[in-house]
């Protein structure tokens, strides 16, 4: 299980379909189940929500660059 779960981690670590992710071993024993499922659930969300955060940051950006012209 504790296997499968990080090789999800992986693929959602992945911008590029081809690219090779190599997360550290002794890193990730660190870590138990409920930990990586964790990372895993935030991984997802951030994932899910990427295009939303996105345009959150450009609105800011925006709004600042609008302020700097006045």
């Amino acid at each position: 299980m504790k296997q499968e779960i990080i090789e999800n981690i992986k693929k959602l670590i992945k911008i590029n379909p081809e690219e090779t992710i190599e997360i550290n071993p002794n890193y990730l024993e660190y870590f138990d189940e409920e930990e990586l499922l964790e990372i895993q659930k935030q991984l997802e969300f951030k994932k899910q929500n990427i295009a939303k955060i996105t345009n959150n940051y450009l609105d800011e950006i925006y709004e600042k660059t609008k302020k700097d012209e006045i």
